[in-house]
């Protein structure tokens, strides 16, 4: 029996697993002149809504990766960031705890070489990344999960070292998986955000200011406090578990 062409099944997708998948399809879409599959098509093929998928392609816009003619459809960009090294003998299963560890061997180096070596435009994108993180709902845990995620890798994009970056990306998709979706979502309030807000600004500052250590030191800062936040409500489930 035929059924309304209109809708679409509903979708547990998030942005960022939207944002993943059309990093991969852009790789393997090496025609410029071509437009990317329809908005409607994308939401079929992985499984995910529209307000996602458009999200999705906000961050990918911004990135200068994809641009949009209206009536046209969407199509690569040419200035898109470095494709990551694939890695695929990298654990597929671990937890919060080491993921933190891992990036806090990882991200303040990234920052450090970012200091060094992030061009001009590099240094505009995380200031754009960061104004829509700023513009952001506090209410909105899809989008600022999507924007936080969009300026640590602009970041580490920027540090110009492609095993890095592939690192990080793993490391990145592990952090973001589902089963840690309620965990990451209670470690957040107002005043651990507006916490964050002024380490990302920081972290930006010494980046532009060619100041390697300083970015290296507040990246380590800030991760450190997202580290204290996770074992804080890890341990406050346990108590509630225990009474």
């Amino acid at each position: 029996m035929p059924t309304n062409a209109g809708a679409l099944p509903p979708s547990n997708g998030t942005s960022n697993s939207a944002l993943e998948q059309l990093r991969q399809l852009i790789q393997q879409h090496p025609d410029q002149t071509q437009p990317l599959p329809a908005e409607r098509d994308l939401m079929q093929m992985f499984d995910a809504g529209r307000r996602e998928i458009r999200r999705a392609l906000d961050v990918l816009e911004e990135e200068g990766r994809v641009w949009r003619k209206q009536g046209k459809g969407t199509f690569t960009g040419p200035n898109g960031p470095a494709q990551p090294l694939s890695l695929q003998a990298l654990p597929k299963q671990s937890n919060l705890q080491e993921v933190m560890e891992a990036r806090l061997q990882i991200e303040p180096g990234l920052a450090k070489y970012a200091a060094l070596r992030a061009t001009p435009e590099q240094i505009q994108l995380m200031r754009r990344l960061l104004d829509r993180v700023n513009s952001i709902s506090r209410d909105d845990a899809d989008q600022i999960e999507l924007w936080d995620s969009a300026f640590h890798r602009a970041i580490a994009d920027a540090a110009g070292n492609r095993l890095l970056l592939g690192l990080f990306d793993a490391v990145d998709a592990i952090r973001r998986d589902p089963s840690w979706q309620a965990v990451r979502d209670a470690a957040r309030n107002q005043e651990r955000l507006s916490r964050y807000d002024d380490h990302h600004h920081r972290i930006v500052e010494h980046i532009a200011a060619r100041q390697p250590k300083e970015a290296a030191r507040v990246m380590r800062e800030h991760l450190l406090a997202l580290q204290q936040a996770f074992l804080s409500t890890l341990n406050d489930d346990e108590d509630f578990t225990d009474d």
